[in-house]
């Protein structure tokens, strides 16, 4: 699986359309989207899923008027139930070198909604259409006989060999995604089709994540050799203790090399509140496009840390914040909502 900041062919969104996934606080949404698409469309194409005919002509218009809509994006009538497509979607591998075909590869994992939901039918069929679009050879990865859940924000990779995961994801038995797989199945099931040597396990997520600990809100890889971690450093705060766990880990862990790695740490914004929830504000849920960095801010004093530190990490691609603060009442931000596709070798 190539790393994220490795060259794309497309970045793949869905539409927004579900009001219940933002109650309250739908109207800023799509112009959210059209933000990103402007900003993204500059610098690879825009796969947009969008539910309906009705549906791509309200995108057009909105995007015709925050000037994001051109040549660059290209959009796919598929019914959805949410935009979570990092979750919902394929994950797109090159082919190993020497082989003959030449066709990306397409993991379709089996996607049960993190086991909260019921509405799931449409997007459990994302990964297959997405496949096809992209003339992808698609693969069911399975465990033994038992065909595998998993979502693409509860893993990263670095592109060499190493992908970073959670065990309150993963391993947790209350979660209900794979009941017969310990850490040595998921292990070898890694081996199998994602092609990593090495597997670092960190322990919990943040407040808010309604996905069980999804990697992508706590610790991401920016280089072979390099992780960002969200760190608290107020001790009273209720993610004190689980980051510094987690910092603790990635201190300690080795590479698919056996090297150590570089561990740059970024404080967590305050925590955003709406109608009495903790919601999952975090920067490491940025998400890396060609020539192009955009980062989750959230009006908050660590947002220049965290645009500042990705500046300096990623110094040839832009950095580019996108308010969150009302797209983070659906539980997600701009990695949870975009998958990328790489350049097929």
């Amino acid at each position: 699986m190539p790393a994220e900041w490795e060259p794309h062919e497309s970045t793949w969104l869905a539409w927004p359309h579900f009001r219940g996934d933002w109650p309250g606080k739908f109207e800023p949404i799509p112009w959210v989207y059209a933000e990103i698409i402007r900003n993204l469309a500059r610098h690879e194409r825009v796969d947009l899923i969008v539910n309906s005919e009705h549906a791509e002509k309200w995108a057009r218009a909105v995007l015709e008027l925050a000037d994001a809509l051109s040549d660059n994006v290209c959009f796919h009538r598929w019914r959805t139930e949410r935009v979570w497509i990092r979750d919902s979607g394929c994950i797109y591998l090159t082919p190993p070198a020497g082989e003959n075909d030449a066709r990306l590869i397409a993991l379709h994992f089996q996607f049960n909604a993190w086991a909260k939901y019921p509405n799931y039918e449409f997007d459990a069929k994302l990964g297959a259409r997405m496949a096809k679009a992209a003339g992808a050879h698609v693969v069911h990865p399975a465990s033994g006989d038992h065909r595998v859940v998993l979502e693409g924000g509860s893993i990263d990779v670095n592109g060499r060999g190493t992908l970073l995961t959670t065990e309150e994801c993963l391993l947790s038995t209350t979660q209900q995604r794979n009941q017969p797989m310990d850490r040595v199945a998921y292990e070898q099931m890694f081996a199998e089709y994602f092609g990593t040597q090495h597997v670092i396990w960190l322990d919990e997520g943040i407040t808010g994540d309604d996905t069980h600990g999804h990697v992508d809100d706590i610790a991401r890889f920016v280089a072979p050799d390099t992780v960002i971690t969200m760190i608290e450093p107020n001790a009273q705060h209720e993610d004190y203790s689980a980051l510094q766990h987690n910092l603790g880990r990635l201190k300690a862990a080795r590479d698919q090399d056996g090297q150590r790695l570089n561990v740059i740490e970024i404080p967590l914004p305050r925590p955003v509140v709406f109608e009495g929830r903790r919601l999952p504000a975090s920067y490491a849920n940025f998400y890396i496009a060609n020539g192009i960095v955009l980062v989750p801010v959230f009006n908050d004093p660590n947002d220049r840390i965290a645009l500042n530190t990705l500046a300096a990490v990623f110094p040839s691609r832009e950095i580019v914040p996108i308010y969150s603060g009302d797209l983070i009442w659906g539980f997600g931000a701009l990695h949870c909502m975009t998958q990328q596709q790489p350049l097929s070798q």
